[in-house]
């Protein structure tokens, strides 16, 4: 849409629903995330959406923050999803409660995916360079806004991902143990070989969770793996391909990382009502 079709759009939301009283600010941020469900501003829940330029990046990368206070969860996108993903498809309303209620504070981050190992026209070494880049934004940037909104720096951070999300969950606890606390990683992949058109380089092996994992011998990563809460979800339900979840499951049994592989059988399937589902019991259980 041509940049005021967006702005005749946002006027006539905000006319049409000025019996609501639709903010100005509420207008603003519509046209600066169109991507977000209109209907979510007339929920009580705290929201708020920061936007920066990332230097390591090269390009902005937004942050949506549902509710106003709780344990930090950074949550990832599906494969091609950004940071309204999971309110779109109602993850946010599935966990509405327990945001509402304090339990937890979400930070859904955007993806690089597209730019990475979904970027098939880039040579596959900048593919797994882009995902280094991805790696270190999470660690030097989004992690030191996580603990500066939550004005509480040093708090352990949990993560959640389902799809190729879940790759990006696990691998971050698994690079940043000591910040990375808790995972919830759902039908996932933990094997990106299949990305890289058969070439391997440094910057994949170190965000390739079955290799490097299978090589761990730093006494101080383990030591900080043990302080930490695994979850590799899985089941057989619709589209589930269960076989990653176990396969990386056995490699950690291997090395002694305690860990949960969650199998939830039927009810463990590769969509969002399965997903939600899950994530509500973890957070009633957990948080």
């Amino acid at each position: 849409m041509h940049p005021i079709g967006k702005l005749l759009t946002c006027h006539a939301f905000s006319a049409n629903l000025s019996a609501l009283r639709v903010s100005a600010l509420s207008c603003l941020s519509f046209l600066i995330a169109p991507n977000r469900n209109p209907l979510a501003y007339f929920s009580p829940m705290k929201r708020e959406y920061h936007r920066w330029h990332s230097p390591r990046l090269g390009f902005d990368m937004g942050v949506a923050v549902y509710g106003h206070w709780g344990s930090p969860l950074i949550g990832f996108p599906t494969s091609a999803g950004d940071e309204w993903e999971l309110e779109n498809q109602s993850m946010v309303g599935a966990l509405s409660d327990f945001l509402e209620a304090g339990k937890l504070k979400l930070f859904s981050v955007n993806s690089i995916n597209g730019a990475s190992f979904y970027n098939r026209n880039a040579h596959p070494f900048h593919r797994s360079y882009v995902q280094s880049v991805f790696d270190a934004y999470l660690r030097e940037e989004v992690v030191p806004f996580i603990w500066d909104n939550c004005k509480s720096p040093g708090i352990g951070i949990s993560t959640m991902g389902m799809s190729f999300g879940a790759y990006h969950a696990a691998n971050s606890l698994f690079k940043h143990p000591d910040v990375i606390k808790r995972c919830f990683a759902m039908s996932g992949v933990y094997d990106l070989k299949t990305f890289m058109d058969g070439m391997y380089d440094d910057n994949f092996y170190f965000n390739n969770p079955v290799d490097y994992l299978q090589n761990l011998s730093d006494p101080w990563v383990y030591g900080q793996l043990a302080t930490c809460d695994i979850h590799l979800v899985t089941g057989t339900g619709q589209w589930e391909k269960p076989a990653p979840t176990y396969r990386l499951s056995q490699i950690l049994a291997s090395k002694g990382i305690r860990h949960s592989l969650d199998d939830w059988g039927s009810q463990g399937g590769h969509d969002w009502p399965y997903w939600k589902n899950e994530m509500r019991e973890y957070v009633a259980r957990l948080f």
